[in-house]
């Protein structure tokens, strides 16, 4: 009989706030779509965002099953880094994640036929669903494991911050907007520094299992001065937006978050000197400034 304690893990398992930033970011492009006074199909909408939840789902839960191992031997794991820690002696048997991961794909696959069999989907919203499937799928499962190649940081990148606004635009208008790429660009560049951030305190235990994520095969020094580097394009992306005609409060929503840009800087510069690290504060601020971005963005398209 399933107990209440395993349906709360298996919530855990599926990071729920992982899965929030989905619909955030799939609602940019929505937003978008609505500034620009373009009509929105909310059922296409729906549909579309269940596919891209059921992806994250079917990835979230591959990460868990093939990573559970080292997880367990992480100390410094938080809410936002090192797995999701419910899988494991005292937690979930871990075949439930593989289960899991069966089930999302499944849901994933059911959601396909719907748009062939009811949708017109256009051709372009089905290549970006297609890379959108295939960069998550290949994150963590062998023997391509994007997470270890050491560009599964960027790619991720790109695929949350750039392919999701673009899925949801496409999947209404069959078009790409020159407005997502002005928005998706500093928002790259934000996620690939949290994702830094989110390796940082699994360092140790990454090098020990020989997990080979960029910051592994930079070293913690490079990856955390690649973090900072990120973080300023990003900044510098916003700017020259603004300069080729990015909507001035969707340019001033992405630089609120600025003194958050700088205190993460100011954290990864206090670690490289030598002073003790906040895992909690660093992965949250990381966290934070880019949903805060992104949310502002979205603000900012929808206020008239």
């Amino acid at each position: 009989m399933i107990s209440i304690r395993n349906l709360w893990l298996f919530f855990r398992l599926s990071r729920p706030l992982f899965l929030l930033g989905g619909v955030l970011l799939y609602g940019l492009g929505a937003a978008i779509l609505d500034y620009l006074g373009r009509p929105i199909d909310l059922t296409t909408y729906l549909l579309g965002q269940f596919a891209i939840t059921s992806i994250q789902l079917m990835t979230h839960f591959l990460n868990e099953y093939i990573d559970s191992e080292s997880d367990i031997e992480n100390p410094n794991r938080t809410l936002l880094s090192g797995g999701s820690g419910v899988v494991g002696a005292e937690g979930l048997p871990r075949n439930v994640a593989l289960f899991g991961a069966a089930f999302a794909l499944a849901i994933t696959a059911t959601i396909v036929i719907i748009f062939i069999t009811t949708a017109n989907m256009p051709v372009i919203a089905w290549v970006i669903l297609a890379l959108i499937f295939l960069g998550a799928f290949l994150y963590s499962l062998p023997p391509i494991s994007l997470s270890t190649s050491g560009y599964g940081e960027i790619t991720t990148s790109v695929l949350v911050a750039g392919l999701l606004p673009a899925f949801a635009f496409s999947l209404q208008t069959g078009e790409i907007h020159r407005l997502l790429v002005m928005t998706s660009t500093p928002l790259i560049a934000l996620h690939f520094a949290m994702m830094i951030a989110f390796e940082l305190p699994d360092y140790a235990t990454d090098t020990k299992f020989d997990k080979r994520t960029l910051m592994v095969r930079m070293g913690w020094a490079s990856a955390m001065r690649l973090h900072d580097i990120a973080i300023v394009f990003a900044i510098g992306a916003v700017a020259v937006a603004f300069s080729l005609g990015f909507p001035w409060r969707v340019a001033l929503g992405s630089t609120i978050s600025l003194p958050l840009a700088l205190a993460q800087i100011w954290q990864f510069s206090r670690i490289r000197r030598g002073f003790p690290p906040n895992w909690r504060t660093i992965t949250y601020t990381a966290l934070a400034l880019f949903v805060l971005t992104a949310y502002l963005q979205l603000v900012g398209y929808l206020v008239i």
